[in-house]
């Protein structure tokens, strides 16, 4: 009879300690079910974009443009600009080097932002520059688009060569010479002009239509070297 009772106190003992292993299973399962599920969830929020991504980042600020910009260098390698005047065409080089300005350039051209803007300044045997206009347009693409400035970007070697595009600081004030983004210049002068180095951030160069380049810089103009008569980017184009 003690055995029995043994026994039986045994599988009674036994069945109590499965179903205790059992249930510390099944809680601990459940946790990690639960820790693994919202994770998931982070990892799809964080990575979750919107069809157009620009969309959520524009209008682009000083704060988040350089984070923008180099992002959009990994997905945008496009390098060589095709600027459509009045007086030919003007075939650009960017340069890999300068990714941030490189990638402001090429994303200003995909937005369509240079089509109907002008050279607003030329300077024989020196620059012309580009990228601006006093059309109400221009100035409403650029609120959509943005306001924000680019850092100074001299530490590749380039010079101001004949040919190259450089981009110029901001009007407002600007002690380190901030760049800004809707605008670029092309040296055309003989012998370049070196004394604008260390200053301007050259982010490419012309490698056809430098005829065209300096037609434009020979027009007339204003005392403000505004050009006389309007010479329009009629578009701007990516070339392969």
């Amino acid at each position: 009879m003690r055995l029995v009772c043994l026994l039986w106190l045994c599988v009674l003992v036994l069945n109590c300690e499965d179903k205790e292993s059992k249930k510390k299973t099944v809680t601990n399962t459940s946790v990690e079910q639960t820790e693994n599920q919202v994770t998931k969830k982070k990892a799809e929020k964080a990575i979750k974009l919107p069809k157009n991504p620009l969309d959520t980042i524009l209008p682009l600020d000083d704060l988040g443009a350089l984070a923008f910009f180099l992002e959009y260098n990994k997905n945008h390698k496009e390098n060589k600009v095709r600027l459509v005047t009045d007086f030919g065409d003007i075939d650009i080089l960017l340069f890999n080097e300068t990714r941030y300005h490189r990638s402001n350039f090429i994303f200003l051209t995909k937005q369509d932002y240079f089509d109907n803007t002008q050279f607003y300044r030329a300077i024989d045997n020196f620059i012309i520059q580009g990228g601006n206009s006093d059309d109400r347009k221009t100035a409403r693409k650029r609120s959509e688009i943005g306001k924000y400035l680019l850092p100074k970007d001299t530490k590749h070697g380039f010079t101001h060569e004949r040919g190259v595009v450089s981009m110029p600081s901001s009007e407002i004030d600007n002690p380190y010479k901030l760049a800004s983004p809707y605008e670029f210049f092309i040296v055309c002068q003989k012998g370049g002009a070196h004394f604008l180095d260390g200053d301007y951030t050259i982010f490419g160069k012309v490698v056809k239509g430098m005829e065209v380049v300096d037609k434009i810089a020979a027009v007339k103009t204003d005392e403000a070297d505004w050009p006389l008569r309007n010479i329009f980017i009629k578009d701007a184009l990516i070339l392969d």
